[in-house]
């Protein structure tokens, strides 16, 4: 079952490239369809989740003589990110239905490349985690560099490729360095967390590679310059996906790889990990509040909310004189902070869209007065807005509270450092809507520019989950709770 959720929608998107006769309108009804599907997949593993452990599983020899499986399954760490995955494709599925430039190659890349990020969720094994995760690097090339707009386009696809291609490459290092010590030789993912192989030096040189790959990718500071260009010039359902699924691949990793599989290292250098994300949560925070351009601020913001995870994977390294309740507290607000930034962004993303399809620019003080003529478009952009400010009712305010709950037990100077990003968060995107909604209108649109139902239906959905998660937690943090204490204990022992 967990091996066709992942692999159906790149059969589909081959069927897609030979069926070259297929119409442009049938094409986006088969994509929305198989999303759909995978959607309602996935709600059916989710319903039929024991509650802990690995589920699912499938592990069938691969690369036998180098010690690599096709193992698969998923627990209360990967199974929210396997949800987000399936329902922001479906969202991007939906949003595109009306965009037909060469829409059954676009359709055909987004099914492949929604393949890669299940995969990579999904995946027990180290060499098959980093298939998936070079994979996801083309694919978001690939959509940026063939659909992006503007004159830049090229470059900013190019830019991503290089710095999260290193990234993958330094993450490629680290995995081999925990296969060299494991013994015997493996790169089964829950044989390396059972028996982690690396201590001392040769742990801290593992760990630097390891962080320096998801560091890339999630991205933290300094490593983010790639990802402000790369959103800017990338269609809106690509922008979604790289903020809502790709850049969670660089913070999974940090709970499924860096922490349970290298806990020593973790430990000795879990202060550097938090002062990493403190600094990212207020230089993200920031430099969004200086942007004029509304993409390149929620572009920034991600810098920041990521910046939050960070923190809470970093506190829970910080164990000696800490609260081990605390602790798992900080990890179950990382995931949770994982998924809400993932639907409230994507939805960002999407509404951003929205905006340079109608007025051909993403600079704010090209509006003005945009509520007056397409209330509609202002009333999703204001609620996309308050929740990832982080306003209580929404998922944002639950996962930034658990992390701020959690870290206050190991590392109370870092959260009180970071708790002003919070304020600099609501203070951006208030005086962003302002800009582009009230005041005197600074722009040609009419009512006919709001939101068309596609659209809506899009991201409406989006915001309806993270309102959902934000009154009823329990929903994911039953499924989360139990294994991120597991990696809570994995980091004491």
């Amino acid at each position: 079952m967990l091996s066709l959720i992942v692999f159906a929608p790149l059969a589909v998107a081959v069927l897609l490239l030979l069926w070259r006769g297929l119409p442009a309108r049938a094409v986006s009804w088969l994509w929305i369809a198989v999303t759909g599907v995978e959607v309602a997949a996935v709600l059916g593993l989710w319903w039929t989740y024991p509650g802990e452990g690995f589920a699912y599983e499938v592990d069938r020899p691969w690369v036998p003589g180098a010690g690599a499986s096709y193992h698969v399954g998923v627990d209360g760490l990967s199974l929210p990110l396997l949800a987000l995955t399936a329902v922001v494709f479906a969202a991007c599925a939906v949003y595109s239905l009306r965009r037909q430039h060469r829409p059954r190659q676009f359709a055909a890349l987004f099914l492949a490349l929604q393949t890669t990020c299940l995969g990579l969720f999904v995946a027990l094994d180290l060499i098959l985690f980093f298939v998936f995760f070079d994979l996801s690097i083309v694919g978001m090339y690939a959509v940026i560099a063939g659909w992006g707009h503007g004159p830049q386009a090229r470059r900013s696809a190019l830019t991503f490729f290089l710095y999260t291609f290193l990234g993958s490459l330094a993450l490629l290092l680290g995995f081999i360095g925990l296969f060299v010590a494991a013994r015997p030789h493996t790169f089964d993912m829950v044989a390396l967390t059972r028996n982690p192989p690396t201590q001392g030096v040769a742990g801290a040189l593992v760990l630097l590679a390891v962080l320096l790959g998801l560091a890339i990718k999630t991205p933290t500071f300094p490593f983010h310059t790639w990802l402000p260009p790369a959103h800017t010039d990338a269609p809106a359902a690509g922008s979604a996906v790289l903020a809502g699924i790709l850049l969670k691949m660089g913070t999974y990793g940090f709970v499924r790889i860096a922490m349970p599989m290298l806990p020593d290292a973790w430990r000795r250098y879990a202060g550097v990990v938090v002062v990493v994300g403190v600094v990212s949560v207020l230089y993200g925070a920031l430099v969004a509040l200086a942007q004029t351009n509304f993409k390149r601020m929620v572009a920034y913001t991600s810098v920041n909310h990521m910046g939050y995870v960070v923190l809470a994977v970093g506190a829970a390294g910080l164990v000696a004189g800490s609260d081990v309740e605390a602790r798992a507290v900080a990890v179950t607000g990382a995931v949770t902070q994982m998924v809400s930034h993932g639907l409230i962004t994507s939805a960002l993303f999407l509404l951003a869209g929205v905006l340079y399809d109608r007025g051909g620019t993403y600079r704010m003080d090209a509006y003005g007065g945009l509520a007056g003529d397409t209330p509609r478009f202002a009333a999703l952009t204001a609620v996309a807005a308050f929740a990832s400010l982080g306003l209580p009712g929404f998922s944002g305010f639950i996962a930034e509270f658990q992390i701020f709950a959690g870290g206050l037990g190991s590392a109370p100077v870092a959260v009180a450092i970071a708790l002003p990003g919070i304020l600099v968060t609501a203070g951006l995107f208030l005086w962003a809507l302002h800009r582009v909604f009230l005041g005197p209108a600074r722009h040609g649109l009419s009512a006919t520019a709001d939101v068309t139902a596609a659209e809506t239906v899009a991201v409406l959905p989006l915001l309806a989950l993270a309102l959902l998660l934000g009154v009823f937690p329990r929903l994911l943090l039953d499924v989360v709770d139990p294994a991120a204490r597991a990696v809570t204990d994995l980091v004491a022992r």
